[in-house]
């Protein structure tokens, strides 16, 4: 990548904040396109990027932002399951038209007669999700047939398909990434479980687990992903799919005992009824990423966790 200039969509949400402080500590400089609907923009206070306010469904907007980066973090999303089922329209034009505004903008640019002055065409890296494979038994893998069993799942297989499509008919470099369950810092506004279960540790000193908590998860922090989107931009692989986890299941339940423990206090913990649309069980295999990218997880659950639990305690205890 000549310039090292990379634009990350929903760059104000948790994993993009998380994102943008690896980029530029790897000397990359950042776009941020947020429309701020559920990022914040305090996250990214005091850091040298560029950051612009607006809607991924803006076409006019994205045809004027994306030309000269070499690389593309799309992370804009509709995220999770009960988004999608209050509003299955939303979830799809989010999701699946964002997705594709953005591959437009692309191979509108490789349809353009390019001289020996032009720079690459960019990379581009999908954020999905497992939820894209739906009823399919664990571990997921790269090579079961998808399943989706929720709206959100179904868009993001949508985004996927996309982005293999365009990889196929015109080369773009597209890569896809499903990843599973992300904890870290800079997630106090999301309802991910583990940002749910510390702040409701903070609020009143109790959890709440949707249905029996024998459902199972593929827990991973954040900087492990966030690795993994690096060593994918800076890849020559494209028009693939990558499973992004730890390998390890661990359930809603083993879960709460953790927080529990990192806390070190008693917490209370009662039963919520469960979620529809909820995959009950999910951990992933990730050997093809450890073989074609190179990448590794490194941060345990239980130290991760102690990550989280320090910035929650001082993020919250600050009033924020």
């Amino acid at each position: 990548m000549r310039s090292r200039s990379i634009l990350v969509t929903g760059g104000a949400g948790f994993i993009g904040t998380n994102l943008v402080r690896v980029l530029l500590g790897h000397s990359y400089q950042v776009t941020v396109l947020d429309s701020l609907c559920t990022g914040r923009r305090e996250y990214l206070e005091g850091l040298p990027i560029e950051f612009i306010e607006g809607d991924i469904l803006d076409a006019e907007l994205v045809n004027q932002v994306v030309p000269g980066h070499d690389g593309i973090v799309h992370l804009a999303a509709q995220t999770g399951v009960p988004g999608s089922l209050a509003s299955p329209r939303r979830d799809c034009e989010v999701n699946v038209i964002g997705t594709l505004n953005l591959l437009e903008v692309c191979r509108q640019a490789m349809d353009k007669e390019i001289d020996s002055v032009s720079p690459p065409l960019p990379r581009f890296v999908f954020a999905s999700s497992n939820a894209s494979l739906g009823r399919q038994g664990p571990p997921a893998t790269e090579d079961k047939a998808p399943l989706p069993i929720s709206p959100y799942g179904a868009s993001k297989l949508a985004g996927e398909g996309y982005c293999l499509a365009y990889h196929g008919s015109w080369g773009l470099g597209t890569v896809a990434l499903r990843f599973a369950n992300v904890y870290g810092p800079y997630s106090a506004h999301t309802d991910s479980v583990v940002a749910k279960f510390f702040k409701d540790v903070v609020a009143r000193g109790s959890v709440t687990i949707d249905g029996d908590g024998h459902q199972t998860r593929d827990f991973i922090y954040v900087d492990d992903l966030c690795r993994a989107i690096l060593l994918a931009l800076e890849s020559e692989v494209a028009g693939e799919v990558f499973q992004v986890a730890t390998g390890v299941e661990t359930s809603i339940i083993e879960l709460a005992a953790l927080v529990q423990e990192t806390v070190g206090r008693g917490v209370g913990m009662h039963h919520g009824p469960p979620r529809r649309g909820d995959i009950r069980k999910n951990y992933s295999t990730i050997d093809k990423t450890r073989r074609t990218l190179g990448w590794e997880p490194e941060v345990d659950l239980d130290v991760g966790l102690r990550k989280v639990w320090t910035w929650f305690h001082g993020w919250m205890g600050g009033g924020r």
